[in-house]
C-alpha cells in the first residue's frame, strides 16, 4: 500500500524534484547557446539544431524502453543510474573535436535523460497515497519548468563569459552533486512487484493507441505544439543573436523566464477541464500560441516579450490539457499511452526545430510566420476533427434511452 508517512514522502518528493531539475537543466542548456555554437563551429542554423534535437530524439525513443525494463528489476535502480550517467555523458563532450562527435554524445545524453523521465511518475505512483501524489505532482511539474528554465539561463550566461565548455564544466559538477544528494534521500521502494511485459504486448498496445483515432489525434497535437512552442524560442534566440538586436547569450537567455507564463496556465488547466471542453482548451491554446507568434514579428522588445509571453501561456495550457486528455480518453493500456503521447511530444520538438530554423535560415521571420501558421492551422484541423468526435460521443449518450 502507498505510503502515507509525512517524512518519507518529503523524502522522495524532494529526491525526485531535485533529479526532474537536473535532467531538464541537462537537456535544455544548449539551447539559448545555439546561435554562438553555429558560429564557433561555422555551420548553418539548421545543422546546429541537431545539438538540440539529437537528445530530445534519443530521449523520445528511450521512454518506453526504459520503463518496460523498470518493470522488471525496480524504479529506484533506474533512477540512480540515469542520474549518474548524466554527468559522466556531458562530462564526454569535453573531449569532442568536431560537431557530430558532440551530436552523438548529446544524443546519448537523450537516452539516460529518458532513464529517469520514463520512471520517476511511476516511482511517486507506487510509493505515495493518492492526497500526497497530487500534491508531489505538482512540485515535480514545478521542477521541470524550472530545471529547464535554469538550464537554457545558466548555459547563456556562462557561456558569454567562459565558453561553451565552461558551460558544460559547471553542469557536469552540478549534476553530480545532484545525483549523489538523491542517491542519498530517495528511500528503498516498498511497493514494487516485478512484472514482465513481452515486446509483443508492448507492440500491441501502441497499435492499438495508433489506430483510435480519438486517442492518436490528441498526441498529434501535444506533438505539434511542443514543435512550435520550444522552436519558436529557438528562432526567438537566433534573431535577438542579429541586427538590430545584437544581443549576446547572456541577455537572450533571459527571455526564457517568459516560460513562467506556462506555469499559470498549466495550473489553470485543471479547472478548465472540469467545467469545459478539453478540446476547446486545446484550440484556444493554439489560438493564444499564434497570437504570440504574430505579436514577436514586431521589432520591438517588448512586443516580442508578450509575444514569448502568450506563447508559453498558450504551450503549456495545450500540453496539459493534451497530455491529460491521452491518458483519460485510453480505454486499456493507459501507461503505454502516456509513454507515447511523450514520444510524440519530444518527436515533435525534434522535428520542429529543423522546419522552422529552415524558415528562418531562407525567409526570416516572416518564413517563420508562414511556417508556423501552416503547423498551427493543422493543429486546430487536429482539435476540431476531436471537438466533431467529442460532439458525438455527448450526443448518443443523450440519445440512449433510460432504462
Amino acid at each position: 500500500m502507498p505510503s502515507d508517512d509525512s517524512h518519507r514522502s518529503l523524502r522522495i518528493t524532494i529526491a525526485l524534484c531535485l533529479g526532474s531539475f537536473i535532467v531538464f537543466c541537462n537537456l535544455y542548456s544548449v539551447q539559448a547557446i545555439l546561435p554562438q555554437l553555429s558560429f564557433h563551429f561555422e555551420i548553418s542554423e539548421t545543422k546546429v539544431n541537431w545539438l538540440f534535437a539529437a537528445t530530445t530524439l534519443g530521449l523520445s525513443v528511450s521512454l518506453v524502453p526504459w520503463a518496460v525494463y523498470s518493470d522488471k528489476c525496480g524504479r529506484k535502480p533506474i533512477i540512480i543510474s540515469s542520474l549518474f550517467l548524466i554527468p559522466a555523458t556531458s562530462f564526454v563532450m569535453l573531449f569532442c573535436t568536431s560537431f557530430e562527435s558532440l551530436v552523438l554524445v548529446r544524443g546519448l545524453l537523450g537516452i539516460a535523460l529518458a532513464a529517469f523521465a520514463g520512471v520517476a511518475v511511476a516511482y511517486l505512483v507506487e510509493e505515495l497515497s493518492s492526497p500526497r501524489f497530487a500534491s508531489a505532482m505538482g512540485f515535480y511539474i514545478a521542477a521541470n519548468s524550472l530545471g529547464g528554465i535554469s538550464g537554457r539561463v545558466l548555459g547563456g550566461v556562462i557561456n558569454q563569459h567562459l565558453g561553451w565548455q565552461a558551460t558544460i564544466i559547471t553542469l557536469v559538477s552540478l549534476s553530480l552533486v545532484g545525483a549523489i544528494a538523491v542517491y542519498l534521500l530517495l528511500p528503498n521502494q516498498h511497493n514494487f512487484k516485478a512484472q514482465g511485459i513481452s515486446l509483443q504486448h508492448l507492440n500491441r498496445g501502441v497499435r492499438y493507441h495508433i489506430n483510435d483515432n480519438t486517442v492518436w489525434f490528441g498526441m498529434l497535437i501535444g506533438g505539434l505544439n511542443f514543435a512550435l512552442f520550444v522552436n519558436l524560442y529557438s528562432v526567438v534566440v537566433f534573431r535577438l543573436a542579429h541586427a538590430p538586436f545584437n544581443l549576446d547569450s547572456s541577455i537572450s537567455s533571459l527571455f526564457f523566464l517568459c516560460y513562467l507564463a506556462g506555469t499559470l496556465s498549466s495550473s489553470y488547466s485543471g479547472y478548465w477541464s472540469k467545467h469545459r471542453s478539453p478540446v476547446l482548451g486545446m484550440m484556444l491554446g493554439g489560438t493564444f500560441g499564434l497570437l504570440g507568434m504574430l505579436t514577436a514579428s514586431s521589432s520591438s522588445i517588448l512586443m516580442i516579450v508578450a509575444g514569448l509571453l502568450l506563447i508559453s501561456f498558450g504551450g503549456f495550457f495545450t500540453h496539459s490539457l493534451a497530455y491529460a486528455w491521452v491518458n483519460q480518453q485510453a480505454k486499456q493500456q493507459k501507461t503505454s499511452a502516456g509513454a507515447l503521447y511523450l514520444v510524440h511530444y519530444y518527436v515533435g520538438g525534434s522535428l520542429g526545430g529543423f522546419v522552422l530554423l529552415f524558415c528562418w535560415q531562407q525567409y526570416h521571420w516572416q518564413g517563420v510566420i508562414i511556417g508556423g501558421s501552416c503547423m498551427y492551422a493543422l493543429l486546430f484541423t487536429l482539435a476540431w476533427k476531436l471537438h466533431l468526435r467529442e460532439n458525438s460521443q455527448a450526443n448518443t449518450k443523450l440519445a440512449k434511452p433510460l432504462t
